[in-house]
């Protein structure tokens, strides 16, 4: 089943499948169940990050399911209390201990700190070291925006793979997209069908329920959920839909047996409200978001 998940290739050859298993916000315990029932179902792509406190049960999974280490993509991320080429260096250690293993797929920097982006940029160029002696085989950046990036790519010497950022029907952020397109950077989207934590005005409280959204589902006898991840791949993005529910987790995964025509892709793209979930990647500062990340 897993052979059927398209890979999309990043800028320095490598392959990545187009939808892994998010696990932001899921505890430890339920961590380890969501990763087995992922991998059971034909999910080869884990997306975890350090300040999650759960990528020990990411790996204690992956071990357990048998799976050979090179099929599963592990993607985690560095903390901004882990800033600085040092302290980078020493956070990738610590992830991979954690991890279980000694080489990681995919490495990025989960904020960019704007009121101190030399340390962003120290961290970078740690990712940059650990990339050049092969303990990792491709490095990217989350949540950057357009000037992050500008001011990353002045100083970089290995473009980032991908930015993960915030995207879904009613937050898409194009001109972040546009400007990782023309520079080779792939979009990942986080909270690819909304989550529960974003409401949008109006008699609709998600995108579940959104009209626009849950016609082309119902035209294709699909779930609205598979509907927007299908408007995702079908963009090129990589998506990591997360859930915790062994049921749901699944249906996120059967989302390769239908296309949606252009005209369903224009009308789910006529819903951006231009309104963020998330924090403001401006307002990311240490003494509002810092807290340390512990040792393996």
């Amino acid at each position: 089943m897993s052979n059927d998940v398209p890979q999309l290739e990043l800028n320095n050859a490598a392959t990545i499948p187009a939808i892994g298993l998010g696990v932001f916000q899921t505890p430890p315990d339920e961590t380890r169940d969501a990763v087995t029932a992922a991998l059971a179902a034909g999910y080869r792509h884990i997306d975890t990050a350090a300040a999650y406190g759960n990528e020990r049960q990411v790996g204690e999974a992956v071990r357990a399911s048998g799976l050979e280490r090179a099929e599963v993509f592990l993607e985690t991320k560095i903390w901004i209390s882990d800033y600085g080429y040092d302290e980078t260096l020493h956070a990738f250690d610590k992830s991979a201990a954690k991890l279980g293993v000694d080489r990681l797929d995919l490495l990025i920097l989960h904020q960019a700190l704007p009121t101190a982006f030399d340390r962003t940029l120290e961290a970078y160029r740690a990712l940059e070291r650990l990339y050049a002696d092969g303990k990792v085989r491709a490095i990217g950046v989350s949540n950057f925006m357009v000037e992050h990036l500008t001011r990353l790519l002045d100083r970089a010497t290995v473009v980032p793979t991908v930015n993960q950022i915030e995207v879904h029907p009613y937050f898409q952020q194009s001109q972040v997209q546009a400007f990782g397109a023309e520079h080779g950077i792939l979009t990942q989207a986080w909270s690819p069908i909304g989550g529960i934590t974003f409401y949008r005005e109006g008699t609709h409280s998600s995108t579940l329920q959104d009209p626009t959204i849950v016609a082309v589902a119902q035209a294709h006898g699909r779930t609205p959920a598979q509907v927007m991840l299908r408007w995702h791949l079908q963009q090129g993005r990589s998506v990591i839909p997360k859930s915790t529910k062994p049921a749901r987790i699944a249906e996120n995964f059967d989302v390769f047996g239908f296309d949606l025509t252009a005209d369903e892709l224009a009308a789910v793209d006529t819903l951006d409200t231009g309104r963020r979930g998330g924090p403001e990647p401006d307002a990311i500062t240490l003494e509002a978001y810092g807290r340390p990340i512990p040792e393996a």
